[in-house]
């Protein structure tokens, strides 16, 4: 499902073409398997999460697949499709999430467990659970309104109403709505765009940095102020911030190395 390039960009590609990327059992399976040989891998760099299926990013749930399950099983099923997306957004490296297509339910939840998304102006995204009389369930109602304040997230889940790009980036939702190409892979040229823009920088400081926004969001200012000091101590006995000392005493384009 993953593949790491030369400078360290991983592309997970979802590619379940018969069913929308509709998350099944055996896709969550495949998606955990990738994220944890990711975990540690010190040569990942930032991690994007796209679609190798045109016009969709992902459908949500499998719901055929769902249908064939007893009550319990269900409640096993979404939690664990809730702990592959914790996952994710537990990643130590920034991730993205590129919104080529359809974005339904548990697909908008994968794409809100990343650090940043870009959609095609022409993508359409939605908490949709509510149509089903459910809710959503693997991190929709936390992250959604801790994306766009809790008043517009309330709106759009109790409508079920979809996004376009622009009116996601209007909102909040994502930073980017790039007009789609021809070849329909606009959101993940802009992914690759940003990656490249973290790649030259150290590091150790920006997984120190996505550690202290991450856990800083979730506490009061005194204690997210201790938090970056934490933070900000694991990066002054790094060999990377000496070099970069030294090549701005030089002039020169640092060659950071992660330690």
């Amino acid at each position: 499902m993953g593949r790491v390039n030369d400078d360290g960009i991983v592309v997970l590609g979802l590619n379940r073409p018969q069913a929308k990327n509709a998350l099944s059992w055996n896709l969550i399976k495949q998606l955990s398997q990738s994220l944890e040989a990711l975990k540690s891998d010190k040569k990942v760099r930032t991690v994007i999460v796209r679609s190798e299926v045109p016009g969709v990013f992902c459908a949500g749930a499998d719901l055929k697949e769902r249908a064939k399950m007893e009550a319990g099983q269900v409640g096993a099923f979404v939690s664990k499709v809730r702990g592959v997306i914790n996952e994710l957004a537990q990643l130590p490296v920034p991730t993205i999430a590129a919104l080529d297509g359809l974005a339904l339910g548990g697909g908008l939840e994968l794409a809100l467990a990343c650090d940043i998304r870009v959609a095609a102006s022409s993508a359409k995204m939605g908490l949709v659970e509510t149509k089903l009389a459910i809710i959503p369930g693997a991190g929709g109602t936390q992250r959604l309104p801790r994306t766009v304040g809790p008043a517009l997230a309330k709106e759009l889940i109790f409508s079920g109403r979809l996004l376009d790009g622009d009116e996601a980036r209007a909102a909040g939702l994502v930073t980017h709505s790039p007009p789609q190409n021809p070849r329909g892979d606009a959101a993940f040229l802009r992914a690759l765009r940003l990656a490249r823009d973290f790649l030259p920088q150290g590091p150790v400081a920006v997984r120190a940095a996505k550690l202290a926004i991450d856990q800083g969001m979730e506490v009061d200012l005194a204690t997210g102020l201790a938090i970056e000091e934490a933070c900000y101590a694991q990066t002054v006995p790094t060999k990377d911030r000496l070099e970069g000392l030294q090549a701005f005493r030089e002039k020169r384009t640092p060659r950071y190395k992660g330690e």
